[in-house]
């Protein structure tokens, strides 16, 4: 649940939190953090900005997250729901029955102390992990592989949830969040539920600050700009866009809303429908 934090300065007047009270107040499990991680500031392998507005932020240290699940057959008990500060989803920490413990992303409805499994086939119960081809339709998945044994891809964030419309073949039709409808092969992995923390949508940061401290800097719009950093720049005033399109600091046509997707990419034929449906 969102609570809304008590204070009179404008920087928490109007803040809401997500309420964490039930999460794990301690540290992470030392053995599965990320040895090493350094932020790259948005910056690539010749020191290049290849992304925009990154840079600063409180250091943060990453958990290793189990997308695979590939211990097949070897049950596991839920210890402690954790806060993630890489991700906007929780997430759970597993204790295997051989001793080996993993994170993974906390499904919404998954309790401390519950026993989950990844099978082949296995009871349809949430954070139990199966083959697509023995889940059965209308049931909500998360963490869903696009490639058999590569890891889940897609349907990760908080409050997210996909569903099995139908089987075709060697395919099922997945409905995804974006209402997109895709071809996802039934041997790939998914797991049972959706993603929980569904009230981080609800969120307000209050102020400028805690976006800076997310390692987010500001972004500047274009007709605010000088005529040599951004096609929309210059004039005397407000003055708009300009010209016949929107353009992107480059001078592509692409801010409009310009298909950007590649003709070309190999898994072209696996998107059914691209279209929003309200």
């Amino acid at each position: 649940m969102l609570k809304k934090v008590r204070g009179e300065s404008a920087g928490v007047r109007h803040r809401l939190d997500v309420d964490r009270g039930d999460l794990h107040k301690g540290k992470p499990e030392k053995s599965l953090l990320v040895k090493g991680h350094k932020k790259r500031q948005g910056k690539d392998s010749s020191g290049h900005i290849s992304v925009r507005h990154r840079g600063g932020g409180v250091k943060k240290r990453m958990r290793v997250i189990d997308f695979r699940r590939e211990k097949f057959g070897i049950p596991a008990i839920v210890k402690r729901i954790e806060y993630d500060p890489m991700r906007t989803a929780n997430v759970a920490l597993l204790f295997y029955k051989d001793g080996e413990k993993r994170y993974i992303i906390a499904p919404e409805g998954l309790e401390i102390g519950a026993e989950i499994i990844s099978e082949e086939k296995t009871e349809v119960k949430v954070g139990n992990c199966m083959k697509l081809k023995n889940v059965p339709i209308g049931v909500d998945i998360h963490n869903i592989e696009l490639r058999q044994g590569k890891g889940a891809q897609i349907v990760r964030g908080a409050g997210l949830g996909a569903m099995v419309q139908s089987k075709e073949g060697k395919y099922a039709i997945i409905a995804l969040p974006s209402k997109e409808q895709r071809l996802v092969s039934l041997e790939c992995s998914v797991t049972i539920g959706r993603v929980g923390n569904q009230e981080w949508k609800g969120t307000k940061l209050g102020k400028a600050g805690r976006k800076r401290m997310m390692g987010i800097r500001p972004t500047v719009r274009g007709t605010a700009q000088h005529p040599d950093s951004h096609p929309h720049g210059g004039g005397e005033g407000r003055s708009g866009v300009g010209m016949k399109h929107a353009k992107s600091p480059w001078g592509k046509n692409v801010a409009p809303g310009k298909k950007t997707r590649s003709v070309r990419k190999p898994s072209r034929h696996l998107i059914r429908d691209r279209r929003a449906k309200n």
